[in-house]
């Protein structure tokens, strides 16, 4: 039982009335995936007619079996004495594996029918995140002056877009989600193709987020290609494959970012203008707190000529090394110094004897260590000082 392809004009010949059926599908559009037709009788007589048009393939199927099918566009004769012919173009090797999945045996005819598939690019699939998405954004690095690296600023994203697909298996498409349905449609599908799209998109930008690609998040839209490409060789849409289905075509059209995003993404560039203005003292600053520590002269005097450092500064300088993202106020544990130890001696005058100057010593909080420069209060704990 095959198909035998009718010679051109032969709709309009004399062949025309010998075809004692003609079977034939509308144009199954962009939202019917499959659909069967057969004749009144449910059996497909010798010398019927099939028409198989762009864009669609055909099966034949008989009982649990498939006889023959077709990609090819064209008048095709249906001869039950022929072996299939398998018209196939780029289908030849899926319609063979069709055959032999669908055969079950050589039983009694009871119900023959021919199911067209739609082969085009289907079109206007929305996706959309949920729920904010993490991404970690390269194009605002944050610096670690400790190890002299930089850091991704993560922030939540909301993305919006559409996709295509097409049947790329019509045998897997068949066993595996259509069955022999009499029409089997695009919102039956897409529900669920929709959350695995998601899924895969945001394995895609755990990808184009690590610090080989560093695509920045506001690019994302533009990064079409990238997108579709780290799909296709992680192959992150498996699950979708695995119904005979692939993707064509992936869109991002708007990205946003939560509030909380927004505000860390304000807060960096006005932070990021605040250091490019003291650049270079910032270095000077940290060695400074670093030598005041260690002044053998008494920590006192050296803590003394950052105050004057920071002043002149316009008081810019403390806020500056505390951080973009962080309100911790210094403390002596920050800076080295046991707020219980004694002051460092100072050292002796003409040679005379050393003299402990106890009253050039810092003064630090009790409960949390804070520097206190005489306050009656803690700043930071707000600790009564005696």
């Amino acid at each position: 039982m095959g198909l035998i392809k009718a010679a051109v004009g032969a709709i309009g010949g004399t062949l025309h009335d010998q075809w004692k059926d003609y079977i034939r599908c509308e144009d199954l559009g962009n939202d019917i995936l499959m659909k069967k037709v057969s004749t009144k009788t449910g059996i497909i007589s010798k010398d019927s007619a099939i028409q198989v048009a762009p864009g669609q393939i055909a099966v034949i199927f008989d009982s649990g079996k498939v006889l023959d099918a077709t990609c090819e566009e064209g008048i095709y004769t249906f001869d039950q004495s022929t072996s299939p012919t398998f018209f196939a173009g780029q289908f030849g090797d899926v319609f063979k594996e069709m055959w032999n999945r669908f055969t079950y045996g050589g039983g009694v005819s009871k119900e023959q029918a021919v199911f067209y598939i739609n082969a085009k690019e289907i079109m206007d699939n929305k996706f959309g995140t949920p729920a904010p998405i993490p991404f970690q954004d390269w194009s605002h690095p944050i610096p670690n002056q400790m190890t002299g690296t930089m850091s991704p600023l993560r922030v939540e994203v909301k993305c919006f877009g559409k996709y295509t697909f097409k049947i790329s298996d019509p045998s897997t498409f068949m066993s595996r989600v259509a069955g022999t349905s009499d029409e089997y449609h695009k919102e039956d599908l897409c529900e669920q193709m929709r959350s695995e799209v998601v899924g895969a998109f945001q394995n895609v930008l755990n990808e184009l987020g690590n610090s080989v690609h560093k695509v920045p998040v506001l690019e994302l839209p533009s990064a079409t290609d990238e997108i579709k490409k780290t799909m296709d060789e992680k192959v992150f849409d498996q699950p979708i494959r695995d119904r005979g289905i692939s993707i064509v075509g992936f869109v991002v059209e708007s990205v946003t970012l939560d509030d909380e995003s927004n505000q860390k993404i304000d807060n960096y560039e006005l932070s990021s203008n605040s250091f490019m203005q003291q650049g270079t003292l910032v270095g000077s600053y940290g060695k400074a707190v670093q030598d005041a520590a260690n002044n053998p002269n008494g920590a006192g005097t050296g803590f003394m000529g950052i105050g004057m450092m920071n002043m002149a500064s316009g008081g810019m300088m403390g806020a500056a090394t505390q951080g973009a993202f962080t309100n911790k106020g210094v403390t002596a544990q920050d800076l080295g110094v046991n707020p219980g130890a004694p002051a460092a001696p100072a050292a002796p005058a003409n040679g005379g004897e050393e003299v402990l100057e106890s009253s050039e010593a810092p003064n630090f909080c009790p409960k949390c260590g804070t520097a206190t420069n005489g306050a009656n209060f803690c700043s930071k704990c707000g600790t009564k000082l005696v």
